[in-house]
């Protein structure tokens, strides 16, 4: 079997949806984006509630060299009816050899509750099985974050195993599911498994 040489993640596409344009982040997207990682729901559903917030110049830095990476993609997610900058989609961890890599993504409240989360996952998802030629993505939610979960179901991403005790929450621990879609299953359902 003639397999697909991957590509690197230089490139820094920008992927429209019928919600969602995905494009490289700037300079200028700092200020928004540190807003949104203040918020208090995306604090508790990416693990980082209780977390000292990033510096500006920090944030103003890390944005301004997404695009200089070779080994991941950071996209911001603009909404396309408001124009606005929403969130983002990460690939990141790539082994090189075993053509995988890790997801995640995040949704400011701007950006909740349309569809936009859904669309994100199946753009990005699709754009490294379609153009970067992985074989596995992968990516872990916490057990509290139903609404991601099921956005990840709705683009094809299958539950492999449960992280026990994985988050220190409040008094207790929340458990995480480890969950990842296959470039075959990507190929038979192209992010749509119920359709």
């Amino acid at each position: 079997m003639t397999e697909r040489p991957v590509a690197d993640f230089s490139a820094k596409p920008t992927l429209t949806g019928a919600k969602v344009v995905l494009r490289p982040f700037t300079e200028e997207d700092a200020p928004t984006m540190a807003e949104i990682l203040r918020d208090p729901e995306v604090l508790l559903l990416t693990g980082s509630a209780g977390a000292p917030p990033l510096p500006d110049e920090r944030l103003r830095s890390w944005y301004a060299t997404r695009s200089e990476q070779t080994d991941r993609l950071d996209l911001a997610v603009v909404d396309r009816a408001s124009g606005e900058l929403v969130g983002e989609a990460v690939l990141n961890e790539w082994d090189e050899r075993n053509r995988s890599c890790s997801f995640r993504t995040l949704i400011g409240p701007r950006g909740r509750d349309r569809g936009l989360g859904t669309e994100t996952v199946r753009l990005i998802t699709g754009y490294g099985f379609e153009r970067l030629g992985l074989n596995r993505i992968s990516l872990s939610v916490y057990a509290f974050n139903a609404r991601a979960r099921r956005a990840y179901e709705k683009a094809g991403f299958v539950a492999e195993g449960t992280e026990r005790e994985a988050l220190r929450h409040e008094d207790g621990w929340v458990d995480a599911t480890t969950m990842s879609v296959l470039a075959r299953e990507w190929a038979a359902h192209r992010g749509r498994p119920g359709d």
